[in-house]
């Protein structure tokens, strides 16, 4: 068989397979740039690889995700949480019949953009710098221009619909995209919950007696509860939803993590520490933009404005290397570790 119709083939399979309100590979919008097509690999299949091999992506694995300084191995990272999206919509995809290549492109590049120290990195560039910092824009941002040397990944137009929309003020364009939406938000409250007790910080049953009569008594039966109640709500349906009572319990338990772990001293008392790591770094760079690199150098060249390109720059970090940066520059190297 000829390469050519391997590909060709596998498009074939999903207008056979597929439901009637899957995204078609063959059906997409396509890249802001032609590229030939791959020969083996439809369109979102190929976005997928591209997201897996990018340094963004392994950069994830020292991002993280609620807790800054955890004592364990088992606490969640900013990538153990997109793997776990991606699982989850993957699981929600193939029982609606829609197309799982595109789901999992979406799920491992939602969070590409995430600062280091997470939600406090992003907050801490949102503070100091006169542009909107956003996770989700940086995201795009990346895939489309900073990665690979500035030539970014020229993903597909539905990729990066999915990854711009996946928070609740968005609504992505298909209904893989819609599917990460959901999925990101059961993804955090379900291991947010589990690393939150693993840290001694809750236990089951601080969990409201209402909230865990809807989704159920432990972590495993609300994710799984909440998955199905997904399934169901969306079978043959031209939309990805949940129940509204499955809904609203679910927001109220979000709502609770909020009040309990995520405001929760114990959890965030070394946040501030982190925002001024963060803004110290900014405000370095932002005064001497000749210590850039030279790939974010080629940026300003471009005229993006300076304050953008110091946010790229520290966005990329990972904590370690924001730590290590900031140690290299602020503390001396006989009082370093």
């Amino acid at each position: 068989m000829e390469h050519k119709l391997i590909r060709e083939s596998l498009e074939q399979r999903e207008k056979e397979y597929l439901s009637p309100f899957a995204a078609l590979s063959s059906e997409s919008r396509g890249r802001d740039r032609y590229e030939k097509p791959c020969d083996i690999r439809p369109i979102y299949q190929r976005d997928r690889d591209r997201i897996l091999h990018s340094k963004a992506f392994r950069r994830l694995k020292d991002k993280t995700q609620v807790f800054l300084t955890p004592n364990g191995d088992h606490y969640r990272t900013r990538l153990t949480h997109t793997l776990e999206v991606s699982q989850n919509a993957r699981t929600i995809a193939k029982a609606l019949r829609l197309n799982e290549d595109l789901v999992e492109a979406i799920a491992l590049g939602h969070d590409l953009g995430h600062t280091p120290f997470g939600h406090a990195g992003e907050r801490a560039l949102n503070e100091i710098s006169p542009y909107p910092f956003e996770h989700s824009e940086q995201s795009v941002r990346l895939v489309e221009i900073l990665e690979k040397d500035g030539q970014g990944l020229n993903l597909s137009f539905e990729v990066r619909d999915g990854i711009r929309n996946h928070q609740t003020a968005g609504m992505p364009v298909t209904l893989e995209g819609q599917i990460v939406r959901l999925s990101d938000k059961i993804a955090y409250i379900h291991h947010d919950m589990d690393d939150a007790i693993r840290g001694g910080i809750l236990n089951e049953q601080d969990v409201p007696i209402e909230i865990r009569q809807v989704l159920g008594e432990t972590t495993g039966e609300r994710l799984n509860h909440m998955i199905h109640d997904i399934v169901t709500q969306s079978q043959d349906e031209p939309t990805v939803k949940m129940s509204p009572e499955v809904w609203n319990a679910m927001m109220n338990l979000r709502k609770f993590l909020f009040e309990e772990v995520y405001e929760n001293q114990a959890v965030k008392g070394e946040e501030g520490k982190a925002i001024r790591l963060i803004q110290t770094l900014y405000k370095y760079y932002y005064n001497d933009l000749t210590l850039l690199p030279e790939d974010f150098l080629m940026l300003l060249e471009k005229g993006t404005p300076k304050e953008i390109v110091v946010c790229d720059y520290i966005a990329s970090m990972s904590d370690k290397f924001a730590i290590a940066t900031f140690e290299s520059l602020y503390i001396p190297k006989s009082w370093q570790g």
